[in-house]
């Protein structure tokens, strides 16, 4: 089964087909890539998608996979090789919790944090780093959520390390970088932790070029918030 074509549905500057890439690079798994035009959605991705109409859809022999951690646990029960999730059954359990914590708390803080203004802007910012803080607890004192290697939920939580920094300088915020802030603690751990996940070399080569990610994410924000940059 595993030897089957492998076909990816993404787009360049989402972070939830970025996820799916890392796992096939870590896997050594080859692969199709097929680039979707989100605004104009092919044929081929309302086919394999038809109840969500989103990427990534992962295609393995014909048969569709939708949304990422569902795919990233596919791939690692499917290919054996360079495992990403722990063997252990309560470690496994761990993992899933804190990817499914990054879904369900980080990803929409720092999102409300980019399509806020004001003093919603400001809360929804707030929030955010205080997620981003309890997903700083949950890696302790390990160089990554996986131990010594790269795993599940640093492929998961991975990619914010570079949104959050975009979010901060296109929205103006304080999500990370705290040292100013009087009522949030700093995130150093958290930080390093970022830094050390996004230069594994396989990580790194699969990084959208950041000044293109700038300007694409610019103008979403401008669309979303309906003008100017910064608090109204």
């Amino acid at each position: 089964m595993s030897g089957e074509r492998v076909k990816l549905l993404g787009n360049w500057a989402s972070p939830s087909a970025l996820r799916v890439k890392w796992t096939l690079k870590l896997k050594e798994i080859e692969y199709e890539y097929v680039e979707e035009d989100l605004p104009n959605k092919s044929p081929l991705l309302l086919k394999y998608n038809p109840v969500h109409k989103k990427i990534p859809v992962l295609v393995h022999g014909g048969k569709p996979i939708a949304e990422s951690l569902v795919i990233l646990e596919y791939l690692d029960e499917t290919w054996k090789q360079n495992p990403i999730l722990p063997e252990d059954p309560y470690e496994r359990a761990q993992a899933r919790f804190w990817a499914k914590f990054v879904d369900e708390k980080c990803a929409p803080g720092i999102m409300s944090a980019f399509t806020k203004k004001g003093e919603e802007k400001e809360k929804a910012a707030k929030e955010a780093r205080e997620n981003l803080k309890i997903l700083e607890s949950g890696l302790g004192e390990k160089q990554f959520f996986g131990g010594e290697s790269i795993g599940f939920v640093d492929i998961a939580a991975g990619w914010i390390g570079i949104w959050a920094r975009l979010v901060e300088e296109i929205a103006e915020v304080n999500l990370i970088d705290t040292v100013n802030l009087i009522d949030t603690e700093t995130m150093p751990v958290l930080d390093t932790w970022f830094k050390r996940v996004l230069e594994v070399p396989i990580i790194k080569e699969c990084l959208p070029p950041q000044d293109k990610l700038l300007e694409h994410n610019k103008g979403f924000h401008k669309m979303l918030t309906g003008g100017s940059r910064g608090s109204s």
